[in-house]
């Protein structure tokens, strides 16, 4: 494989960079050296919140981009941004819908901070992995001072068979999203990590041809179709492996650093 003219590599985290234990290796970040030496910019694209993304990468948080809430924020360059939001009627009509679901476990991401109305306490232990600034308030559509970027829904058994039905009638409107095993999202009809992504790519004028993607899950479709060397982990659902041009290992098996491996070989070759 000849990567030589890649300029961008965009990785999504969970499923992907980080490892199983929600960790990025040692190896990344030397990696990461090696190209910026070979003028190679990198891009957390992650359905995480902003705050959580800067917390896993926090040594070079500085020198890359972050798409965060699946496309609905972006930081480049020391500028951020809200790209699209949810309005507050999206909101109500939405959190009134998943209320009715048993299970389902509503988190309000805002630009400031998420926001539960739940104190039960093993959600909050997984919910606080991915998000490290929030609030437990009595009531959700009633919070006022932020801007609202998505709703993340959880389900400790399925997203895809416990949520989606219930909110399949609201994908004319919105964007409804399976984001992992577990989680759902719901944001802005054109909020995805593709948009963001190619607001990025106009930025820095790069095209697909220098562009290196990776992606485990659903809501990385979109941006995958954004780079011509595009990777589904070996862990990725179905319909990423469809759609990605290629393959690597799992994430528990380093596959993003496998491929930038011979990225760097490349550059150096």
């Amino acid at each position: 494989m000849d990567f030589s003219k890649v300029k961008l590599v965009v990785s999504d985290m969970d499923g992907t960079l980080l490892n199983p234990k929600g960790e990025v290796s040692a190896r990344f970040f030397s990696q990461f050296e090696a190209l910026k030496k070979h003028q190679v910019h990198f891009v957390a694209a992650s359905g995480r919140q902003y705050q959580s993304i800067l917390h896993k990468l926090d040594q070079i948080k500085d020198e890359i981009s972050i798409i965060a809430e699946n496309g609905g924020f972006m930081q480049h360059d020391n500028v951020s941004e809200v790209l699209l939001q949810l309005s507050k009627e999206d909101v109500q009509k939405c959190v009134e819908k998943l209320r009715t679901i048993t299970g389902a476990y509503i988190v309000l991401c805002g630009k400031k901070a998420a926001y539960i109305e739940t104190k039960d306490e093993v959600f909050i232990a997984k919910f606080s992995e991915y998000y490290k600034s929030y609030e437990v308030v009595d009531d959700i559509t009633k919070v006022i001072d932020d801007e609202f970027l998505k709703i993340a829904v959880y389900h400790f058994e399925s997203s895809e068979t416990c949520i989606l039905p219930v909110m399949k009638d609201m994908t004319h409107d919105l964007q409804v999203t399976i984001s992992g095993k577990n989680w759902l999202d719901i944001s802005h009809k054109e909020s995805n990590k593709g948009y963001a992504l190619s607001k990025l790519q106009n930025k820095l004028n790069v095209n697909s041809d220098e562009t290196l993607v990776f992606g485990d899950y659903n809501n990385d479709l979109q941006m995958l179709g954004l780079g011509y060397f595009s990777y589904a982990m070996a862990n990725a659902h179905p319909d990423v492996k469809k759609i990605a041009r290629f393959e690597t290992k799992s994430n528990a098996d380093e596959g993003v650093e496998t491929v930038l491996e011979k990225l760097i070989l490349s550059k150096v070759g």
